[in-house]
């Protein structure tokens, strides 16, 4: 065991686990109306401590055990409940139950993305159903593909440093797939009730992202300094294209449009910040800038769904263009990179339409419309964010 390796890593674990709770929180609640505030934080905070159980259950043994004979396409469940890991176990460098810990953190941040496509009229059962199923059979399974030892897509030599294929990729996908199904909002006029909050959680975000990627070397080391520091750059330069690009579209940079690009920067980052340098982080995050955000318009305008948060057009697309500039820039073959795109893309939708339809058969897909104008805060939770009367 290295101890300064370990200390590191139980630093990042916290930094990712704080991108959850409270960063994409926030920044998701503001995004919506005021009556709905309180049901996107219970649905992060019931997704992250759901999938912390299940990922004890069986997602890290299907993520990372060993498959034996099958062991190319999933890892097993030998691993079920940590059996054979204690505290002196080692996973390289740090203690195995600090790794558990740390991709735990990364199978809580992934579903929970999927919440910004479905706020203000999903059915709260539906949620606690569909994430579970979709992180068990989708989510372990790629991350065993691409992360674990052994998983063909690793073989391959499919570079994707923290989850442009993993997290990014499979969470808009997913997102896609359950706006098709829930249909569009009653009312898609209401602004953000609070872009304070989406400021504030996009901030978050962005700090927590050191350790959601500089921590995926799972070490100290100078190639963890340069994947910070990248990561950064990448989040500063789309941050600034966005906000010129919808200043030269609309006559205005919005708040909210400013941080968005934050994101789309750093998604798109994710995967390159273990190969890129700096010049190379500028140039991707200046083009998720302008990217994502025509994406916005190509998914609510094209394709007709209300993927309410823009989680395809941010996430999904800045994943997927980060996992294609490690080959552009030559620092990754062509050829593993756009096999493993395909690859879990069509498993993604696949699974995710399979999960859909199963959890539709135990819990309504969509709450009632009148629940739906009333909004979920008091018709799901029985609670409001605001008391206008005082």
């Amino acid at each position: 065991m290295d101890g300064a390796d370990t200390g590191w890593i139980i630093v990042a674990t916290a930094l990712v686990l704080f991108m959850t709770l409270p960063g994409l929180a926030l920044f998701y609640g503001g995004l919506v109306r005021a009556r709905n505030v309180l049901s996107v934080f219970m649905q992060c905070m019931a997704v992250a401590c759901l999938m912390s159980i299940l990922w004890l259950v069986a997602g890290y043994s299907i993520a990372f055990g060993d498959g034996g004979a099958l062991n190319a396409w999933w890892g097993g469940l030998d691993k079920m409940f940590l059996r054979g890991v204690d505290a002196d176990t080692l996973s390289g460098s740090i203690p195995e139950i600090v790794f558990f810990g740390f991709q735990m953190t990364f199978a809580i941040i992934t579903p929970a993305l999927i919440v910004g496509a479905y706020v203000e009229r999903i059915s709260f059962g539906f949620v606690l159903l569909f994430s579970s199923l979709w992180m068990l059979f989708c989510y372990a399974p790629v991350t065993h593909w691409v992360w674990g030892a052994g998983g063909w897509a690793f073989e391959m030599g499919t570079v994707d440093l923290a989850g442009g294929i993993v997290v990014h990729e499979t969470a808009g996908l997913a997102a896609l797939v359950i706006a098709f199904f829930l249909g569009a909002r009653s009312d898609k006029s209401k602004p953000p009730h609070n872009p304070g909050y989406v400021m504030l959680g996009a901030s978050m975000l962005w700090v927590g992202w050191f350790g959601f990627n500089a921590g995926s070397h799972l070490g100290v080391s100078g190639a963890a300094g340069m994947t910070l520091v990248v990561t950064h750059l990448s989040a500063a330069a789309a941050s600034l294209s966005w906000a010129l690009w919808e200043r030269i579209k609309y006559g205005k940079s919005s708040l909210v449009g400013l941080v968005t690009g934050t994101i789309a920067g750093l998604a798109s980052i994710t995967p390159a910040s273990g190969s890129v340098g700096p010049v190379e982080a500028l140039i991707i995050g200046g083009v998720a800038g302008v990217l994502c955000q025509e994406m916005c318009a190509v998914v609510k305008n094209l394709m007709k769904l209300d993927d309410t948060l823009d989680v395809f057009a941010v996430h999904g697309v800045g994943g997927i263009f980060g996992t294609l500039m490690i080959a552009v820039f030559g620092h990754a073959a062509f050829g593993p990179q756009i096999t493993a795109l395909a690859v879990v893309g069509v498993y993604t939708l696949v699974i995710t339409v399979v999960c859909v339809l199963i959890s539709k058969v135990i819990f309504p897909i969509r709450v009632n419309p009148d629940d739906e104008t009333m909004g979920l805060d008091l018709a799901t939770h029985g609670e409001r964010a605001y008391d206008v009367a005082s």
